[in-house]
């Protein structure tokens, strides 16, 4: 039968083959539970304690409307990589990684969070616990001069390039600065033909043809197009003799 290292208690041997925490004869100290396990239900019981003492204050947030320009912080407690502060573009939509293009304006904090849980839970074993909370107002509503904080926007890049998937950027990123951010194109690059698609307040998504040999002799300005949260670049495959 195992025994705990160091210590002669004797494990139950169910317990320890179906992988469950084992049970101590004696009155042994249990094995200890994995940190990343430990610290997500400290996360789970202390948002637990905040809604049952503060009903009020969370009911506020969760039925606040969105407004274009709100900042609003998602957090993914299974996934700290997916949680951030996101810019609610002027389309009114705001984008996730895994999630994609979220409409956001005019909808409750609630709604939101209910959609991005919603959209994530495919990429998971079980659905994943996602808070969705306002950062910031937007700018005409804080009626001051302070500078805004730095906000990163989501781009998502397809195709030849190094390095393709989603990409944060800062606002004022040029359509040139992210493509050096993936780290180049491939020897199969169909340089001439990259569209960057993007979505119009409307939601339908326009396509923008790109000429980087243009750009590159000077004869196309769209290298400085600035982009947008959740603007798409697609770099296609060279065809045959292209």
């Amino acid at each position: 039968r195992p025994q705990l290292a160091g210590a002669g208690g004797m494990l139950s041997q169910s317990s320890s083959e179906s992988g469950e925490i084992p049970r101590l004869i004696a009155g042994r100290s249990l094995k200890p539970m994995p940190t990343s396990t430990l610290i997500r239900s400290i996360l789970l019981a202390a948002a637990a304690l905040l809604a049952a003492f503060l009903p009020g204050a969370a009911s506020a947030q969760g039925e606040y409307r969105i407004n274009r320009g709100d900042v609003i912080r998602i957090e993914v407690l299974e996934d700290d990589s997916l949680s951030r502060s996101v810019l609610v573009a002027p389309s009114g939509q705001l984008t996730v990684p895994l999630a994609g293009p979220v409409a956001a304006a005019g909808r409750t904090l609630s709604d939101v969070q209910a959609e991005v849980r919603e959209r994530l839970a495919p990429n998971f074993s079980n659905p994943p616990t996602v808070f969705v909370s306002l950062d910031r107002l937007r700018e005409i509503e804080r009626g001051d001069t302070t500078p805004a904080e730095p906000v990163t926007l989501a781009i998502f890049v397809l195709g030849e390039v190094g390095n393709a998937g989603a990409l944060e950027i800062e606002p004022g990123t040029t359509l040139l600065q992210a493509l050096a951010l993936t780290g180049g194109f491939s020897d199969f690059a169909a340089t001439r033909r990259i569209q960057l698609r993007r979505a119009d307040p409307s939601g339908a998504e326009r396509i923008f043809p790109i000429n980087y040999d243009a750009i590159l002799q000077g004869r196309s300005p769209n290298g400085s197009t600035v982009l947008r949260d959740g603007d798409v670049i697609v770099v296609p495959t060279r065809r045959l003799f292209e």
